[in-house]
């Protein structure tokens, strides 16, 4: 299945004009809550993307491998301009990335030297 992001084979090509499209910012974990109501295990993340961006939340199936004091502080690359979507009574308004471990879990992409916080991947 082509639209399915677990899938091991290779997406259709896209143009520089379509990856321009997704705006994918780095910014920083300052609030983490466990998330009671949500079906899967899941935390919610408030992520300061600095000016103009400011605050964001998140929710992120990430328990399996991070712990709550562990994410608070931690720097994360997410896509800021996808449509807010409700998740019970939480409004997640960005999509953290990450990549699967050997168990399917989430490891979410960081970077390994200091980087504008609310910069944007190119």
């Amino acid at each position: 299945m082509a639209d399915d992001p677990q899938n091991n084979a290779r997406l259709p090509l896209i143009s520089m004009e379509d990856f321009l499209k997704v705006d994918i910012r780095l910014g920083t974990i300052i609030d983490v809550k466990v998330f009671e109501e949500a079906k899967k295990a899941a935390y919610q993340l408030w992520i300061d993307f600095g000016d103009p961006l400011g605050v964001k939340k998140s929710s992120a199936q990430v328990v399996q491998n991070y712990d709550l004091g562990e994410l608070l502080g931690r720097r994360v690359a997410a896509v800021v301009n996808f449509e807010p979507k409700q998740i019970g009574k939480f409004m997640s308004e960005v999509l953290c990335l990450g990549f699967p471990d050997r168990n399917g879990n989430v490891v979410l992409l960081n970077v390994d030297r200091p980087a504008l916080s609310g910069g944007r991947l190119y």
